[in-house]
């Protein structure tokens, strides 16, 4: 755990909150379990907006809180929850966030974590969110088919600090490699919490599946990443390789105005906007592929996407990345190979286009999005076919002989 910032100095996150929640409702997660839902129901604690306060509110149970909140406990034992995640993947930390939460925030904490395949994973009733309740014994019976008790442990026993502003987040790095898709929250012996954030990167069987069918290899959900941008002023570019459709203009990357456009605005003779800037964003894959087909959406981007962008790839060790985030991708323009060529965009709408690759040896490992002049996109997927699977497919033109280079890792 990281050590608690002294009250009224805010403590730097650390690095992997920037990775994606795996277990926001927004992504998936959802709630299989809860002992007790009394003053506030579990689900909040996979809200994706920060919690709030309301003051002066209150339900027929007690104060309004935004977390999951048990009542006094004055039975035998502890309050738990189970989590399913909604992206499976390795976790690289916790943030259990207990903003508001000052006279009855949960003492301790623990965390465990279990993986089960998807064809594998005991059938549990869904639940049904009921505010002033606690678990029934038919809910019980039912959870008790995971064998939660015997989950392994990524959090001992830890106590929290309580909900103020300079100190609510409790962040807890983890050091397993291995996949997880349940989680276990413990709370001893009860009291709330306002969310519960797990930090880490998706990670996918590729040898599962059909070899024939494209993927999208830069997904979140498989271990896609962002790595690299120029602007973000209204929308992280992570948010391009999102799970499922956009929800709003919100879930997409946006940048601010460029400044440096001209005045007046002109085309040139292949009516593309003459414009001296653009913004970009770099992508590792999921897994080195070839990318047979980009799918660019503007929903929700009316008055606001870009003009034009264009799509460029190459492959890189995981030294050579963590060279060019220090340089801010300054990466010599002949090392990326092109994908798609700079193409026109239309606002609010899903364009379907063929990537440039012509030969299958042309794997790559990063991508590179490049939007002109400025503005907002909400999906970017790259599908493909991962390089392990695309090399071993029968061509009419012997094939080069591929490699990655020593030192890549697909998900870090």
């Amino acid at each position: 755990m990281a050590d608690s910032p002294r009250e009224g100095k805010v403590a730097r996150p650390p690095d992997f909150t920037q990775l994606i929640d795996l277990a926001s409702e927004f992504v998936g997660g959802k709630i299989l379990f809860a002992t007790d839902d009394f003053f506030a129901p579990a689900e909040n604690l996979l809200k994706r907006d920060n919690p709030s306060f309301k003051e002066h509110e209150y339900t027929e149970f007690g104060k309004w809180m935004d977390g999951w909140q048990t009542r006094r406990k004055r039975i035998p034992g502890h309050d738990w929850c189970v989590v399913q995640l909604g992206i499976q993947g390795v976790i690289r930390g916790f943030d259990v966030d207990t903003s508001y939460f000052t006279g009855d925030h949960a003492p301790r904490v623990s965390i465990q974590a279990a993986n089960f395949e998807e064809d594998k994973q005991p059938e549990i009733p869904q639940r049904e969110v009921r505010t002033g309740a606690a678990a029934t014994p038919e809910e019980f019976e039912a959870i008790s088919e995971l064998k939660s008790d015997d989950w392994s442990c990524l959090v001992p026993m830890t106590e929290l600090t309580p909900g103020n502003p300079a100190s609510s987040h409790n962040y807890f790095p983890v050091t397993s490699q291995q996949r997880w898709s349940h989680i276990r929250l413990n709370i001893f012996p009860d009291g709330g919490i306002a969310r519960l954030r797990v930090y880490g990167t998706g990670q996918k069987d590729w040898t599962a599946g059909d070899p024939k069918e494209p993927l999208d290899l830069v997904t979140v959900a498989y271990g896609g990443a962002c790595v690299g941008f120029s602007n973000a002023h209204f929308g992280h570019p992570n948010n391009l390789i999102g799970v499922g459709t956009a929800k709003s203009m919100a879930d997409g990357w946006e940048t601010a105005r460029r400044l440096d456009r001209p005045p007046i605005l002109e085309n040139d003779e292949n009516g593309i906007l003459l414009v001296p800037g653009c913004e970009w964003a770099v992508f590792r894959l999921a897994h080195p592929g070839v990318i047979t087909q980009i799918e660019i959406d503007t929903k929700y981007f009316k008055g606001n996407s870009p003009e034009s962008c264009k799509v460029d790839g190459c492959i890189l060790t995981t030294q050579e990345e963590e060279d060019m985030v220090r340089q801010k991708w300054d990466l010599p323009g002949h090392k990326w190979k092109p994908l798609l060529p700079v193409t026109k965009l239309k606002p609010d709408e899903m364009h379907v286009l063929d990537s440039l690759t012509p030969e299958l040896q042309d794997v790559i490992t990063h991508a590179k999005f490049t939007i002109t002049p400025d503005g907002g996109v909400s999906r970017l997927r790259l599908k493909g076919l991962p390089s392990s699977i695309c090399l071993l497919r029968p061509r009419e033109k012997p094939m080069m002989r591929f490699s990655v280079k020593a030192g890549f890792r697909a998900n870090l």
